[in-house]
């Protein structure tokens, strides 16, 4: 049987927004819930239909996916991201409920099964340089952050002992209580959802199983990355508690100001100041490439300050790709200052000898302008 389209499934346009898709989904949430439904079948197909859809068209990367491909960007491995494009079971669902009604209605995972506490994820802010970003670079990085005890390996008990069967909620994690129409299920507060209670606790963790720790981390950063660029390390962030799965850690790039060059995508920009005899009479000049070597620029008579000169493939790496961007050089004509009197005498000789009007631009502005006060005085 062919699955629904997911915006059908939500009852959403395709363009709908974030916050249209998160109401349509909290509606149909409750309404399919099986707490709400016990014993309903359908109710059932229908909640891991609306899950299974909001979990796609929530994420920017997999709607982009989804709208190209339909379905089939999701099968048979189609599709990657952090938690995976295909990973629909019963346990993602419970997370994303979890995500959008906390505790409300049992917003843990179901079933007999505890609730393991995943570490949080982390943050750590990179600054590099625009050459690192052209190249690529291998640095390490200290992060503060929990690891796993090593005194308890992560149990939380001290050695020997181990956890007991919570009295409370028999090792489900869970509790429920009965609210008008409602059962509301929260996690258990004696075990805190995890199903066991430590009577002997670790001396070293206090029975979390985990301890602060610095590690240090190898960063691998790839040519061509941008400004913002997000890099996720699996499994690098905090240790969960007693055992549970660790976080992952996302390194967040910024990228300083260059002092020759402004980035735009893939290519590069440089205000290079031209000599105004140069810039008159042509010639060449040489300039400085992001790869740390030079190239020679032809500079045309008449060049005026504006003028752009395009160097192909002297740009950025272009990330994951074999290509580079292009470089713009913009001329800045520069006009001479301190100058001694033999010079000024020539500038005045080119004045007075010119048979043909060399500087059009000022002749035509000029010109308008008298023409303007004609036009007032008449």
């Amino acid at each position: 049987m062919s699955k629904r389209d997911y915006y059908e499934v939500l009852g959403v346009a395709k363009g709908a927004s974030a916050d249209d898709l998160k109401k349509a989904y909290r509606k149909l949430a409750m309404q399919y819930h099986p707490d709400r439904n016990p014993g309903n079948k359908d109710a059932d197909v229908k909640f891991r239909e609306v899950n299974e859809a909001y979990e796609v068209l929530k994420d920017d990367q997999k709607r982009a996916a989804y709208d190209r491909f339909g379905h089939a960007a999701f099968e048979q491995g189609g599709g990657a991201g952090a938690r995976g494009f295909g990973d629909f079971g019963g346990a993602g669902f419970a997370d994303i409920f979890d995500e959008m009604f906390g505790e409300f209605m049992g917003g843990g995972r179901r079933g007999g099964g505890t609730a393991a506490q995943r570490g949080n994820d982390l943050r750590y802010n990179m600054e590099i340089s625009l050459e690192d970003a052209f190249s690529g670079k291998k640095t390490t990085i200290r992060v503060p952050t929990s690891v796993v005890c090593t005194t308890c390996k992560g149990s939380g008990a001290r050695g020997g002992s181990a956890p007991d069967t919570c009295p409370t909620c028999k090792g489900s994690g869970r509790v429920r209580a009965q609210q008008g129409f409602f059962t509301i299920e929260r996690a258990c507060p004696t075990c805190h959802g995890q199903g066991k209670v430590i009577r002997d606790p670790c001396p070293d963790c206090a029975g979390s199983g985990r301890q602060r720790k610095e590690k240090t981390l190898e960063v691998s950063i790839p040519a061509g990355v941008e400004e913002g660029t997000r890099i996720r390390l699996a499994s690098e962030g905090e240790a969960g508690l007693r055992g549970a799965p660790p976080g992952d850690l996302y390194i967040f790039l910024t990228i300083t100001p260059h002092r020759l060059f402004q980035r735009d995508g893939a290519n590069i920009h440089c205000k290079v100041p031209i000599p105004m005899t140069t810039a008159t009479l042509g010639g060449a000049i040489e300039v400085p490439t992001i790869d740390g070597g030079r190239a020679s620029v032809n500079i045309p008579k008449g060049t005026q300050s504006g003028d752009q000169f395009r160097l192909r493939g002297k740009g950025m790496t272009v990330l994951r790709g074999n290509t580079r961007g292009d470089m713009f050089i913009h001329a800045s004509v520069e006009t001479p200052v301190n100058l001694t009197k033999r010079q000024e005498e020539l500038l005045r000789e080119f004045e007075q000898a010119g048979e043909q009007d060399s500087s059009p631009e000022s002749s035509s502005f000029f010109k308008k302008v008298k023409e303007f006060w004609e036009d007032l005085t008449d």
